[in-house]
């Protein structure tokens, strides 16, 4: 398998986080889920090109029958979060019918592409095994969908591109052979329990524990999906929530800026500035003044961890498949943006007389990724094992 490119991409409704191996060697990547269109009228040139990081800059044109407007050009992930008319995701969107997530997707793989043949401008790039999730409850009726989408060959156009002549653009042609979708939480909890490399278990205690059953609640952007998992296999019957951080990001940026007159250009930016601890929680609406916005975030995290232990609640109350569960994990960044208040609220329900003993792994934020990398690497071990009976059978 060393031989093989693999791309593994945890769609998030926040942050589109990327795991790539080629030959062998891998690549981590995170990106904005934020898209803007591109208007040439406004484009600032540089002084000059060193000044341009191109990951913060990438405008891009995708051409895919998974598109419905072909024409127009967008700046994707960073770039995109300091536009004025920047998109964010919507409430419950539905990510296998939207542009944004084809524009995303294609376009953080031609970004890897580009960094692996940095002196091409025209790059063919072949994926040999394209892992992605979905949220639960989006997993089963649309997975096919949109594995019909992203199969084939799809066209990425980057405009602008610093250090390559006029007319500073980059082609990547991105072919994708196969593709196989995971759902979000029970990618987690491969992530947990195999070696990324090996693909052997790497946690039998866990593994011994699925016998009496676990429930994973993974905390995104725009959902919670709980996973449970019985004798090491996820557990179908559990569904997820349209309910995620996303909806106390944007209070906390109203009220920021209502009250302190200071704008937020993202919810990525918030998101950083929430991930670098409490040191960090101010903001500098003018020069030299400074403001502690400690008292908007910490409302809205505790509201979102009583919600999130509700839903776990109503998860192992819900489900006779993993009634008498022995172990709940957390994981999802907003699960890790939230644990000290998660931990909080678990205290009061224990005091109720429902104790919710949360285990918060190592890695949380990146164990959905991680599961779609060994899924990727564990799809194409079936295809050479396959091939291999076969050939053997002739």
């Amino acid at each position: 398998m060393e031989k093989q490119n693999f791309l593994a991409v945890d769609i998030g409704n926040s942050w589109y986080k990327a795991l790539a191996s080629d030959n062998g060697i891998f690549s981590e990547y995170q990106l904005p889920n934020a898209i803007a269109l591109f208007d040439g009228e406004f484009y600032e040139k540089p002084y000059d090109d060193e000044d341009i990081i191109l990951e913060e800059n990438l405008i891009v044109e995708v051409k895919s029958p998974a598109v419905i407007d072909k024409r127009e050009i967008f700046y994707i992930g960073k770039g995109a979060a300091r536009q004025r008319d920047v998109s964010l995701t919507g409430f419950n969107n539905q990510k296998v019918d939207e542009d944004r997530t084809y524009l995303l997707l294609f376009g953080l793989a031609a970004y890897h592409a580009s960094l692996q043949f940095p002196e091409e401008t025209d790059i063919n790039y072949s994926i040999d095994q394209l892992a992605v999730s979905l949220p639960t409850t989006q997993y089963k009726e649309r997975k096919s969908r949109l594995r019909d989408k992203l199969a084939g060959t799809h066209t990425v156009i980057f405009h602008k591109v610093p250090g390559v002549p006029e007319p500073k653009e980059l082609t990547v042609k991105l072919e994708i052979k196969e593709i196989i979708v995971g759902a979000e939480g029970a990618c987690a909890y491969l992530g947990l329990t195999r070696d990324q490399e090996t693909l052997e278990i790497k946690n039998e205690e866990l593994v011994k524990e699925s016998q009496k059953g676990i429930i994973i609640g993974d905390l995104g952007g725009d959902s919670v999906d709980f996973v449970g998992i019985k004798n090491n296999r996820p557990v179908a019957s559990v569904e997820g929530e349209p309910f995620g951080i996303n909806q106390f990001l944007d209070n906390i940026i109203q009220r920021v800026s209502k009250k302190e007159l200071f704008r937020f250009d993202s919810r990525a930016e918030l998101e950083e500035k929430l991930a670098a601890g409490q040191s960090e929680w101010y903001v500098e609406p003018f020069a030299g003044v400074r403001k502690d916005i400690s008292k908007y975030i910490i409302p809205q995290l505790k509201s979102m961890a009583i919600k999130y232990l509700e839903h776990f609640d109503r998860v192992r109350s819900s489900s006779t498949e993993i009634k008498g569960a022995v172990r709940y994990i957390a994981v999802g960044g907003a699960a890790k943006l939230a644990r000290k208040q998660i931990q909080e609220a678990a205290v009061r329900w224990s005091e109720r007389g429902r104790p919710i003993e949360l285990m918060f792994p190592e890695d949380m934020e990146k164990l959905n990724v991680q599961g779609l990398m060994i899924l990727a690497k564990m799809n194409q071990l079936k295809k050479v094992q396959g091939n291999h009976v076969i050939s053997t059978k002739g």
